[in-house]
């Protein structure tokens, strides 16, 4: 399968048939990491923060790194998108210098933009809509700790936001089923939760978004929460706090879930609000696999970029 040059925008960009084979390839270089030691020499990854992050850069630097590549940190006010600089302009100005850009953005038409005019693959590291990087390291822990994805049930707890969505389009492309259980008027977008739907129905996957957490966590093999409040939404935060208490990822939820069920996070957690210390503590947490599957995951989708093609 030949995915060199591809960009990542979202999950919806990938086929079913590609969903799996980047996790297979994830997998493949986690447990291999040589076979793409010097995949990316002479090669420089641009990497444009809007947003500070300890995964994302880490994550993405470090797998450079490891390819025999360099990545190089924009900060905010390094560009200016769409300030100093229009996003067109430094789309083409990148592509005549680097071989891939990774973009966290607010906007998501940001990274739209950047696709558009740029010569080079571009990656969604994170944007108000869509979170993909997040989404194939959280399915490659899944993979890992269950053997196999078909069929799995994952409930996710809180916000309707950008990796929920994320999760939802991933779920259905892998054959996931993915309920989603948050408070009214803090639902998914329809449009996303719509193709979802359309995507569940060629896969047998089955997708759900309902209010009532404890219902839609039973026999769950997988429990996954976000922060009540993102970037981007801090006037929000009172409000917030006083309506998702109800859907905290504490011992009683996770009691709903089936006795083997796995707790997953994307970090940062704030504990004692959406999450407990003594869940995310607990021997199911598998958290921290998932931080570290953002560089494995991360890293397929560059040297698939980049035109390597596992063995």
């Amino acid at each position: 399968m030949n995915m060199r040059n591809r960009d990542l925008i979202s999950i919806d960009d990938y086929s079913p048939e590609e969903a799996a084979f980047v996790l297979s390839a994830a997998l493949s270089l986690k447990r291999n990491p040589g076979q793409v030691k010097d995949l990316a020499a002479g090669k420089t990854l641009a990497m444009i923060f809007e947003k500070p992050s300890l995964r994302t850069r880490m994550t993405f630097e470090t797998g450079m790194t490891q390819m025999g590549g360099h990545g190089i940190y924009l900060q905010p006010s390094d560009i200016g998108l769409g300030t100093r600089e229009p996003v067109k302009d430094v789309a083409r100005n990148i592509s005549r210098w680097c071989q891939a850009i990774m973009a966290r953005t607010f906007a998501h038409q940001t990274v739209v933009e950047l696709a558009q005019y740029a010569d080079i693959p571009v990656i969604n590291a994170l944007s108000d809509w869509e979170h993909p990087c997040q989404a194939l390291a959280d399915f490659l822990t899944l993979l890992e700790h269950k053997g196999s994805l078909q069929g799995l049930t994952l409930t996710y707890v809180g916000d309707g936001n950008n990796v929920a969505h994320s999760l939802m389009l991933l779920a259905a492309k892998v054959g996931v089923n993915c309920r989603i259980a948050c408070p009214p008027g803090y639902e998914p977008a329809p449009e996303v939760v719509m193709r979802a739907c359309e995507i569940a129905a060629e896969t047998g996957a089955r997708i759900e978004v309902g209010h009532d957490p404890a219902t839609l966590a039973r026999g769950a093999d997988a429990l996954y929460t976000d922060v009540w409040t993102s970037m981007g939404q801090e006037k929000e935060t009172a409000e917030r706090l006083r309506v998702f208490p109800p859907y905290q990822l504490n011992m009683a939820l996770l009691q709903q879930a089936k006795p083997d069920a796995l707790v997953l996070h994307c970090l940062p957690a704030h504990r004692g609000e959406e999450i407990t210390d003594e869940v995310i503590e607990s021997p199911r947490s598998v958290v921290f696999d998932e931080a570290e599957n953002r560089l494995h995951a991360q890293k397929a989708v560059l040297a698939l970029s980049f035109g390597w093609q596992p063995a």
